[in-house]
């Protein structure tokens, strides 16, 4: 815990950094998190999942803690209206 960290900003932006190892850092791969617009962003141990307006959510971070949703991916694309 506590060696990275996410803000969200009034823009919808998601701002990561930190430890690179401990989830301060997107996922080879993955869609940047900039671009859209947020409404929440959640956090366990070393894993993020940001929450966009259009209730499409983005993971990353430690996958043994929840950053690798690729198993419900298609179930988070949209219509989730929280992360918890």
């Amino acid at each position: 815990h506590g060696k990275a960290f996410e803000a969200l900003k009034d823009t919808g932006e998601v701002v990561i950094w930190g430890d690179r190892e401990m989830a301060g850092r997107l996922a080879a791969g993955m869609t940047p998190i900039t671009g859209n617009e947020y409404a929440g962003v959640g956090r366990y141990c070393e894993a993020f999942a940001a929450l966009t307006v259009a209730g499409e959510v983005v993971a990353w971070g430690e996958e043994l803690h929840g950053g690798d949703s690729s198993a419900v991916a298609d179930r988070l694309t949209a219509g989730v209206t929280s992360i918890t």
